[in-house]
This record gives structure tokens, C-alpha cells and sequence, in this order.
């Protein structure tokens, strides 16, 4: 935290002794400078491995400053979970070509790289108790209720289950081959079938 500072001049043959206000520091850049180095952290290195004082000497900072702005570490990995996306996206558009959607954009547009680093962290935290807890509860509050509920009718929440699976299963797949390692046809063929899939799941 800036200090406010202080120093002694002479007017004349009179001392005098000036205050200075301190710095305003400019909040809101720090935390993002907080938050992008928690999110480069979290997607190099396991939940259980990363602590507030590295992400703090990343940014150059003191771990207490880390501490006023997200609170403890939970706190600082779900907002960094918050800040890759909670896939409310799926739910815009019309509900009748949800399947067209979705499997267009699995299948023909890179991920964005902020959804990138929110699959590594999902992979890194995969051995970790406590970061599996917090991306079970997260995920259920901000994605996997509310897509349910907008799913609706008959085994909801198993038919969302079923559609959140094969949608990131699918995308982890693209990223790792680098585009399902198929022509233009075959991918327009897979496309086709997957918003089949998709359409009757979320259909009922």
C-alpha cells in the first residue's frame, strides 16, 4: 500500500514541514494484474502447489494485497474460475437451434484462450481435493443448475449432464489434436451429427 510522505523545506528564514498526500493506487488494475497471474498459475501448476505469495512476486506486490482484494486462496481460485467463463453463452440464442449452435462452435471456432487456460486449470485441479470441491460447487451454482433449469422437463439435470459432458469432452479433443485431424467434409459430417445429439438431449 502507498505511504503517504513527508519533507522539510526552508521559505525565507522559515522552516517549514510539507505533507504529502499519498498516491492513489489504481485499484482496479491491480486486481486484474492479480487475477491474470493467479489464472497464468493456476493453469502451470496444481491447485495444492500454488500459494499467495507466488501470485503476489508475480505481480510484484505483497501477499497482503493479494489477501484485501479476493480474500483467502479459495476465494482467489473461484474468481479465477469466474473470470474463464461459466458457459452461459450455451443458453443464448433460440432453444430450437441450440444443437446447430453449439456444434458449430465446437467444431469450427478455436476456443478463445481465456476458455484455454480455464480447461488447463480444470485438468491441473483434477488431483487436488480441496480445487475439485470448489470446481464441483462453483460449477454446479453458475452452470450446471441454471443450464438445467433452462433444459427443463423430464431428467433435466441428466440430460444437461450428458450435453455439458460430450460439449467439453469434444472440445478438449479439438485442442489436443489441433482440429480432429479431418478434412473440411468430415468435420462438417461430425458437426451435423453432434447437433443431432445435442438437439434431442436438450429436446427431451
Amino acid at each position: 500500500m502507498t505511504k503517504p510522505y513527508a519533507f522539510w523545506g526552508y521559505c525565507g528564514d522559515h522552516e517549514l514541514f510539507c505533507h504529502v498526500a499519498p498516491r492513489p493506487r489504481n485499484a482496479e488494475a491491480t486486481r486484474a494484474a492479480i487475477l491474470n497471474a493467479a489464472r497464468e498459475r493456476f493453469a502451470r501448476e496444481s491447485y495444492d502447489d500454488v500459494g499467495m505469495r507466488d501470485i503476489a512476486g508475480d505481480v510484484g506486490v505483497d501477499a497482503a494485497l493479494v489477501s484485501r482484494y479476493f480474500g483467502s486462496k479459495e476465494d482467489l481460485f473461484t474468481a479465477v474460475l469466474d473470470s474463464c467463463g461459466n458457459g452461459a453463452e450455451l443458453m443464448e440464442g433460440e432453444r430450437a437451434t441450440f444443437g446447430q449452435r453449439v456444434a458449430e462452435e465446437v467444431i469450427f471456432h478455436a476456443k478463445s484462450e481465456s476458455k484455454l487456460r480455464g480447461l488447463l486449470i480444470l485438468l491441473r485441479s483434477v488431483g487436488s481435493t480441496k480445487a475439485m470441491e470448489l470446481v464441483q460447487r462453483t460449477g454446479n451454482e453458475r452452470f450446471f443448475n441454471p443450464f438445467a433449469e433452462w433444459v427443463g422437463g423430464d431428467d433435466a439435470r441428466v440430460r444437461a449432464r450428458l450435453a455439458a459432458a460430450f460439449i467439453k469432452g469434444m472440445a478438449v479433443s479439438r485442442e489436443i489434436t489441433g482440429g480432429f485431424d479431418l478434412n473440411p467434409a468430415e468435420c462438417q459430417r461430425m458437426r451435423d451429427r453432434m447437433a443431432v445429439i445435442l438437439q434431442d438431449l436438450v429436446d427431451g
